[in-house]
């Protein structure tokens, strides 16, 4: 493991200790390593085996039981629906592609931020952020609108890519597309 590398181990009493720290510490300085970008691994202490993403998911499930949810209830029985689908995998890749494209175009739109205000003493990032977005309104609405519309468009293509390809390997399946079918029986009615 490289000193970049945090290890956090995790004991049966649901305890979390920071062995760079060595004080024992709660999901929300786990948080608090995520949002400082901080690289940490969460280690069973008895087993060794790898934690990390059942520690994350319990902090967004604490985030999204406290406050305001981001995710809706359709949007989760959505993805419970792809665990076990041969889409998966996929879904998984897709999701990771949209959430670092939405994180660059928030570091580039920060960026602006800072060029627009400045960064002036005694407003704070998160202020400076608030205003801007204020400013900017009717623009982000515009681009998370096109940023929607592009990734259906993708999504789209993604599902029209795995019908063709599926077509290809497996004709039996589809022995002829619903639109050939309906333009012969159309034809017969005439």
């Amino acid at each position: 493991m490289t000193d970049k590398l945090r290890l956090i181990k995790k004991y049966p009493n649901r305890r979390l200790y920071d062995t760079r720290t060595s004080a024992y510490i709660t999901l929300v300085d786990v948080k608090d390593l995520v949002l400082a970008h901080e690289e940490f691994q969460v280690l069973d202490a008895k087993t060794g085996e790898d934690l990390t993403r059942s520690i994350l998911l319990q902090i967004i499930l604490e985030e999204e039981t406290g406050g305001a949810p981001m995710f809706t209830a359709d949007i989760l029985t959505q993805m419970i629906r792809f665990y076990g689908n041969a889409m998966q995998g996929m879904m998984g890749q897709y999701i990771e592609g949209n959430i670092k494209t939405f994180a660059e175009m928030q570091r580039r739109l920060k960026e602006q931020a800072i060029g627009a205000f400045g960064d002036r003493p005694g407003l704070s990032s998160q202020e400076m952020w608030t205003q801007f977005l204020k400013a900017q309104g009717p623009g982000m609405q515009g681009m998370m609108g096109a940023y929607v519309e592009q990734t259906q468009r993708v999504a789209q293509q993604m599902q029209e890519v795995l019908v063709e390809n599926t077509r290809k390997f497996f004709p039996g399946l589809y022995p002829e597309s619903d639109t050939n079918h309906n333009k012969k029986s159309g034809s017969e009615k005439q």
